[in-house]
């Protein structure tokens, strides 16, 4: 099924940016596009939610030096470009995926693509990888280690049934039971002619 190699995908990611737990340092795709396009998609999906996870825990200090958090409000809008970028590039492998299929009269479309449930499933990996920590902290209280490992529980759950979801909507649409469309996000925040902020300072 293809959320087990997008698990499987998502750990690698998660521990490979732990070896050095840094924001700051390099990124480099262990896949090949060539060789397997949707793997190398994986991979940059989860770093870019790894990173920005690693982000906001940082700009949440209290201390932080106003000018060090406007920096990094920064960074996490343009992960967050980054972020949505992927969604449609992974929607856009789907897509080419499934030009083929001809959806049958009664097929129907979901309340979201793809891409976007894989996109929770990433988050779900770092809820689960940081859960699983707080359980299994020695330094933290026994009654803090059980109500993190109740939390765990459900994070495991929920990650199986999100990924039976993913398949199955997947399977639809490769069944021509489902249809899927991209809608591109529009964000407007970023753009130069539609924030009115940015475009004043033309």
């Amino acid at each position: 099924m293809f959320t087990a190699k997008a698990n499987k995908i998502f750990q690698e990611v998660i521990n490979d940016y732990h070896i050095k737990d840094d924001v700051y340092q390099d990124f480099v795709n262990k896949y090949d596009k060539e060789e397997d396009l949707i793997a190398h998609l994986l991979y940059r999906k989860c770093w870019i939610d790894t990173v920005q996870w690693h982000y906001e825990d940082i700009i949440r200090d209290p201390n932080i030096n106003p000018v060090d958090a406007l920096v990094l409000k920064r960074k996490i809008d343009a992960s967050n470009q980054d972020r949505t970028d992927m969604v449609e590039y992974i929607d856009a492998y789907f897509l080419e995926e499934f030009k083929n299929v001809t959806s049958k009269k009664n097929a129907t479309i979901n309340t979201e693509s793809p891409a976007w449930g894989i996109d929770r499933l990433s988050i779900l990996a770092l809820k689960v990888y940081h859960m699983n920590e707080e359980a299994t902290r020695e330094n933290a209280s026994e009654n803090h280690q059980k109500n993190c490992q109740k939390k765990l529980d459900v994070l495991l759950e929920q990650r199986v049934d999100l990924s039976l979801a993913i398949d199955t909507l997947l399977n639809d649409i490769k069944d021509g039971d489902k249809y899927m469309k991209v809608y591109k996000q529009m964000k407007m925040y970023n753009d130069d002619e539609l924030n009115p902020v940015l475009r004043s300072q033309k």
